[in-house]
């Protein structure tokens, strides 16, 4: 992150130049330390190109806003004082992040230094229940979670809620579309019983790319990620930025038509990828479906350990699914050239299966431009990709602008 030294010579007030001055350079210092730390006040002046007295009067503001904390360091051994060290706060402010699944609700709080410090999830049915029915569970499920975080010193700033569904580039927080969940047009915000506390929606296959991007250390890679739990989602991060699309509907992948005279689909077209690499298709094919799972629990690990145990059926519908998934990827890999292809969601924990099908499609199909299969790899986070994006999210902004924080009273 680069400082902005001097004043911005526009046609706006000296004021506000100045002001929107010192919040880049409070964002400056935040990054250095986030990206570096724990660093020395002369290391940052270092890292943004900054004074020392300018440093030091930004590391003022930012521990009274509780962002960062400065710490005595080990002795060096050296003559004087010993040194001090400055790092994020692990105790102050904290994001929440909720995720209602088709089969789960989960809320997790991360610290400054994007650390889990709170973790819950439980087991719900939430597809056709009353939407306001689900998101008051999921709000308590949230306030529980604040209030184990407030024990621990932490003050959540922000809410972020992962829905399977679309989220448009609109104000107001609404999702328009969760099939999955049999909602159509429902804004959480109604339903809410803490107008205080009502988090952002947000696409939960958009927040596990945020979450990979994190996990990989805010590199300004393309990339395309791939999770499915009941649906197919897909989220483009392009040179390291969320690529929403106009109206905030891109990455509906699941119906991408990879037969387009195949089996029909309830989104009333053809042969779309969620036919064949969608969880309930691929109980289907393995001779699975939700009566026949009974009390056996998660299908995912269902489906994971009869491949594990080599049941022909279920590696069979395995192999359709990966093939599946790499035709509708020849077409992301054509179009956008990124870097790589990342499996999140279940497809991480079916990986062992899926991938070798799907790299063997990739190896045959793209042809115009170099691939290497280990450019298609699965996310280390697993299912847990999207509620720790949603947590992360109130982090990465309080990062980028410090001043979302108030200044705290001394003592």
């Amino acid at each position: 992150m680069t400082a902005i030294g001097r004043a911005d010579r526009s046609a706006e007030s000296a004021p506000a130049s100045q002001q929107g001055m010192r919040r880049q350079n409070l964002a400056a210092v935040t990054g250095a330390v986030a990206a570096h730390g724990p660093l020395s006040r002369a290391d940052v002046a270092g890292h943004t190109g900054l004074t020392r007295p300018a440093v030091s009067s930004l590391v003022d503001e930012l521990i009274g806003r509780a962002a960062l904390t400065e710490t005595q360091t080990a002795p060096s051994g050296r003559v004087g004082r010993p040194g001090r060290a400055l790092a994020l706060n692990d105790r102050g402010p904290a994001g929440l992040g909720l995720e209602i699944g088709v089969s789960h609700l989960a809320a997790c709080v991360v610290d400054l230094r994007g650390e889990p410090r709170v973790w819950r999830q439980v087991e719900r049915a939430n597809a056709g229940r009353p939407a306001g029915q689900v998101l008051a569970e999921a709000a308590a499920l949230g306030a529980d979670a604040e209030s184990e975080a407030a024990a621990l010193g932490l003050r959540v700033e922000g809410r972020v809620l992962a829905v399977p569904g679309v989220v448009p580039n609109t104000p107001g927080g609404l999702v328009t579309h969760a099939p999955n969940l049999g909602w159509h047009d429902v804004r959480p915000a109604d339903h809410w019983p803490d107008p205080d506390t009502v988090p952002e929606p947000e696409n939960e296959a958009n927040l596990g790319a945020l979450a990979e991007q994190r996990q990989r250390g805010q590199s300004a890679e393309t990339f395309v990620h791939v999770s499915a739990e009941a649906g197919i989602g897909a989220a483009l991060v392009i040179d390291g930025r969320l690529f929403r699309g106009a109206r905030g509907f891109a990455g509906e992948l699941g119906h991408l038509p990879v037969h387009p005279d195949g089996a029909p689909c309830p989104c009333g077209a053809r042969g779309c990828l969620e036919q064949y690499a969608g969880e309930r298709a691929v109980l289907r094919e393995a001779g699975l479906d939700e009566a026949g799972l009974g009390d056996a629990g998660d299908p995912v690990a269902v489906l994971a350990g009869r491949a594990r145990a080599g049941d022909p059926a279920t590696l069979r519908a395995l192999d359709r699914a990966g093939r599946a998934l790499g035709l509708a990827l020849t077409s992301a890999v054509d179009l956008i050239d990124p870097d790589a292809l990342v499996l999140g969601g279940a497809y991480a924990e079916l990986a062992d299966w899926l991938l070798p099908p799907l790299r063997a499609e990739l190896a045959a199909r793209v042809t115009v431009r170099p691939w290497a299969p280990e450019a298609v790899r699965p996310s280390s986070l697993g299912r847990g990709g999207p509620v720790l994006g949603a947590a992360w999210s109130t982090v990465q902004r309080i990062i980028a602008d410090p001043t979302r924080l108030p200044v705290r009273q001394a003592g």
